[in-house]
């Protein structure tokens, strides 16, 4: 009996150590998965607090434009640069399958999956901004200061650049441009300055051409022309048949990653009313004058306009070109020349507006920095214009060095 009686006391124990002991396990696995999974550390990044889980994820390394930062400005925009955005192990090796995240309306950074612990992430990235800058100065009027100006379009509140501003470099599609101006729509016009960042000589344009083959009858001043019309838009002249051919089968600016963000709405003014006094004729027996010509090179106070009066005269296409009132917002003038414009390229290239008949004859900007007008068979340079849509986020600051790239 007494040895029953002792065995019976060894399972009691055995039975008793075994709880303990499942115990203790259970604490164990239980505090590590608080640890692991449950947890929530904060880190102020961006003027609040993100949460993240892993308390162990480190942010080694936070980047905008290549300077290193302890915090993100939320009234900024920004997108992630994942090209350098990494994350290693605790050993140095870079984590391929981890993606790194951040969403500019939540101001959200996410790194997933969270599945391994001790990583550390390098987060880089580029301030975005939108168009017209906050930043600038806008006044009323043009003193080819190179700062960015006001005025109205058919559309609304229009601002544009003028003088010699250091500010409206854009790179899109492969090419270089300069901003004109801000659409009373919102959306960015800007004149195509080159395959690199020439500010002078032939690379500012993509060919020579005439404006329309035959100088005849004075409908042939248009961009696009009927014949016997004042305001037609049945024929694209010569010029317009080139810049198409560019668009679609030279430059790229169709594919799908650049043609979403142009805009085809807005439109290019193609203004043919006529100057106060004379009525239009598509063979008239005296010299007429079109409006632009009183506006720009007859009055003392001489006054350029971006509406656009007739809606006919509203192209709704692609690609176009400057128009000869934007020129003289630009700061170029009819009466001297200046080569200290972002305008002036050394070369003569023509703008699509009409100056009179009785050969129809057109403005175009000359070689000397100023702004004249020949006659449409003349061969001058070709200098497209686009629109890209307002929604449109750029990084970068605009200058040469640093030009505004649309953020895909």
């Amino acid at each position: 009996m007494e040895f029953e009686v002792l065995k019976k006391s060894h399972v009691k124990r055995n039975i008793l150590i075994g709880i303990i002991a499942v115990l203790i396990i259970s604490a164990i696995i239980l505090n590590f998965t608080r640890a692991k999974y449950r947890s929530v550390a904060t880190t102020p990044l961006i003027h609040s607090e993100i949460n993240y889980t892993l308390p162990d994820l480190n942010i080694i390394g936070l980047y905008v434009n290549g300077e290193e930062v302890q915090e993100l400005d939320s009234t900024k925009n920004y997108v992630l640069d994942t090209s350098k955005s990494i994350c290693t192990y605790k050993d140095g090796s870079t984590i391929d399958n981890l993606i790194i995240s951040y969403d500019s309306n939540t101001k959200g950074l996410s790194i997933t999956p969270y599945t391994t612990k001790g990583t550390k992430c390098a987060g880089r990235t580029v301030q975005t901004r939108s168009l017209p800058f906050t930043d600038t100065t806008i006044v009323e009027g043009t003193n080819g200061k190179g700062d960015i100006y006001q005025t109205t379009d058919w559309k609304g509140t229009t601002y544009y650049f003028a003088g010699n501003p250091s500010n409206n470099w854009v790179q899109f599609g492969g090419y270089y441009w300069r901003i004109i101006r801000i659409n009373g729509d919102g959306s960015i016009r800007m004149i195509y300055q080159g395959t690199s960042a020439n500010t002078t000589g032939t690379n500012t344009q993509i060919q020579e051409s005439e404006f329309n083959s035959s100088y005849e009858r004075s409908e042939y001043v248009g961009l696009k022309y009927t014949q016997n019309s004042q305001h037609g838009t049945n024929t694209k002249s010569t010029i317009l048949t080139e810049l198409d051919d560019w668009y679609t089968n030279t430059s790229g600016l169709t594919a799908s990653q650049y043609s979403q963000y142009i805009d085809t709405n807005v439109g290019f003014c193609s203004d043919r009313e006529m100057a106060s006094g004379y009525s239009w004729s598509s063979e008239p027996s005296s010299t007429i004058y079109y409006a632009a010509r009183d506006r720009l090179t007859q009055s003392n106070n001489v006054r350029p306009s971006l509406d656009c009066s007739n809606s006919s005269d509203i192209l709704k296409i692609p690609v176009g070109l400057i128009t000869a009132d934007e020129v003289v917002y630009g700061g170029l003038s009819w009466s001297g020349g200046t080569t200290n414009n972002y305008l002036y390229t050394g070369q003569d290239y023509w703008t699509m507006s009409p100056r009179g008949y009785p050969a129809a004859y057109v403005f175009v900007v000359d070689s000397y920095g100023s702004f004249g007008s020949n006659w449409v068979d003349y061969t001058y340079g070709v200098r497209p214009v686009i629109n890209l849509k307002a929604d449109t986020q750029f990084t970068g600051s605009g200058t040469v060095e640093s030009p505004f790239e649309v953020v895909d």
